[in-house]
């Protein structure tokens, strides 16, 4: 979740963030899943929103820590937790952090970031501290997996448009608000390569009453080369590329995803 803001952007869309249907049907649950039980206990999920990676995994049997900085995305979390049985929600526990510094005095076998929360870091420095904070956190040989989107070139050279896009369908929320998204890209920075997004909640209450949310946010893209420099600069190795969650290799498909699998290298000096 972003961190720049102190995950206040939250705020409005938290509670409706499990009801979009496209984050509803992401594969990337199972893959996540199979690399937590591989690893074994305890795993760090970074940037764990409301749970949807979080939690399977704790279903699976693995103890898992989930930090996020936005307080309202880990109330939906917890939320969702305390629907679980008891054993569940004992394997696993939630951290207000940032992703960008943070000391949790403990390591893990496996740090992993779903959905794109690497993106939120906006520059170098951010990146490194992010990676580097991670790497203190994990077991000798422990590992970190994350996905990126592959930037569309076409879609990049593109000039933004201010009009409101997007297919996605209806969802309804249990209280009854039905809820239309909409999203466009208001600017594209191409030297710092940040775009700046927005997401758009058209929600129409039960009682007809309609209102319109914004949540914007600055979202920075990464190319294959550049990831794997950024981990090589970190101290990890990377180990594979994918373009799926079904792990599928690297240019089987375009634009796909980059699904990183690294290594970490090196030892502790204290």
């Amino acid at each position: 979740m972003n961190s720049a803001d102190g995950g206040e952007s939250y705020e409005s869309t938290a509670d409706l963030y499990d009801h979009v249907v496209p984050y509803r049907k992401r594969p990337d649950v199972s893959f996540y899943v199979e690399a937590a039980t591989e690893a074994g206990s305890p795993v760090l999920e970074i940037g764990c929103g409301t749970g949807r990676v979080l939690i399977p995994p704790a279903l699976a049997g693995t103890a898992i820590v989930g930090l996020d900085v936005s307080p309202h995305m880990l109330a939906v979390c917890q939320r969702r937790l305390r629907e679980e049985d008891i054993t569940v929600q004992h394997r696993a526990e939630l951290v207000q952090a940032d992703m960008r510094q943070f000391d949790l005095d403990r390591l893990f076998t496996l740090a992993m970031i779903p959905f794109r929360p690497f993106q939120h870091l906006l520059t170098v420095d951010e990146q490194l501290s992010c990676l580097a904070s991670i790497w203190r956190h994990l077991v000798d040989g422990g590992r970190l997996v994350f996905d990126v989107f592959n930037p569309f070139l076409e879609w990049i050279v593109a000039t933004p448009s201010s009009e409101e896009g997007g297919d996605e369908p209806e969802f309804a929320t249990p209280d009854g608000r039905r809820v239309m998204r909409k999203q466009r890209t208001l600017t594209r920075d191409r030297v710092r390569q940040v775009d700046q997004h927005e997401l758009i909640y058209y929600v129409t209450y039960p009682d007809g009453r309609q209102e319109r949310v914004v949540h914007a946010f600055p979202l920075r893209y990464l190319f294959r080369f550049e990831v794997e420099h950024l981990l090589a600069r970190a101290g990890f190795q990377l180990e594979h590329l994918y373009a799926g969650f079904d792990k599928s290799p690297y240019g089987s498909t375009y634009p796909g995803d980059l699904v990183c699998v690294a290594r970490r290298v090196g030892t502790r000096t204290t």
